[in-house]
């Protein structure tokens, strides 16, 4: 974004300035998971990927709360003061994200994906979060499940190599340089 998002013009459609940020002709709305949803609602062909029935995207819902509340949370919490305030690695907060992927490899017991045995607009989130920890060197194989999924979602999600692991290419790249 090279400072885009920090513009009158960016900051008048957007208060807070933060990424992403959709524009769906002058309707603007931020945070990735509420952008998902609509994206879903609004052009979808089905619901397979966001359900309508209560029950079945109460789940959906219910994966995407975990991911911002507690696995990006905790990701976030233990190495983005490594990486942008150079502080020391803190043993209790990494505990806390082993234990976020503990959750995860519970959840992804006897199903496919993470909120049940269709991909969803959860998975979509959850892989963004579980490649950019894998990214930066936390060891997923130490979760069987995680595992198992992280790899089939790779080969899924439309466009992942070109999309997702090429922006997590691009943080490691920026947290390299910040840990220099």
């Amino acid at each position: 974004m090279a400072g885009k998002h920090l513009t009158p013009e960016f900051i008048k459609m957007n208060p807070q300035h933060t990424i992403p940020t959709l524009n769906d002709n002058g309707f603007c709305l931020w945070e990735s998971r509420a952008i998902l949803g609509y994206l879903v609602d609004q052009y979808a062909k089905d619901d397979s990927l966001y359900p309508k029935d209560p029950k079945k995207r109460a789940v959906v819902d219910q994966k995407l709360y975990f991911d911002i509340g507690t696995l990006y949370q905790r990701f976030g919490d233990y190495y983005y003061p490594i990486y942008f305030a150079k502080a020391p690695a803190d043993p209790e907060k990494m505990k806390k994200i082993e234990e976020s992927y503990q959750f995860l490899d519970k959840f992804l017991e006897g199903q496919e994906f993470v909120a049940g045995n269709s991909l969803t607009i959860a998975d979509l989130a959850i892989v963004s979060s579980v490649s950019t920890a894998e990214i930066v060197g936390f060891d997923i194989t130490r979760y069987p499940n995680v595992t198992k999924w992280f790899e089939k979602m790779k080969k899924v999600v439309p466009g992942y190599d070109e999309i997702n692991h090429k922006g997590c290419l691009e943080f490691k790249k920026m947290c390299d340089g910040l840990s220099k």
